[in-house]
């Protein structure tokens, strides 16, 4: 029994390269399963056993992490160009906002 958990079983005659982990009944999988879910999401590996063979294990989703993304310095030429041909604003944003929410209507 693993502590804290009645009903959850650890065979330690059981060899697993990644270590101790809890293994459970089919059964017992079928009642606990949103826990043995929640214990999952907690980073924990739990195996399933029919007749006391392994027939299934549950265990968290590798997660990715991405590099980060070089940044790029600013092409302040380019940026400048392209502020160069906008029309100047004639009103405040919130005057804009309010015209087009009353006269648009989306």
């Amino acid at each position: 029994m693993i502590a804290g958990n009645p009903g959850w079983a650890y065979d330690p005659l059981h060899v697993n390269p990644e270590g101790p982990m809890a293994a459970v009944s089919l059964a017992e999988a079928q009642e606990k399963l949103g826990e043995l879910i929640d214990r999952v999401s907690n980073g924990e590996t739990v195996e399933i056993l029919r007749d006391g063979e392994t027939v299934a294990r549950l265990s968290p989703p590798e997660r990715v992490v991405e590099p980060a993304r070089k940044k790029e310095p600013i092409d302040f030429e380019r940026l400048e160009a392209l502020w160069k041909d906008m029309p100047k604003q004639t009103e405040d944003a919130g005057t804009f906002v309010r015209r087009m929410r009353d006269e648009d209507r989306y």
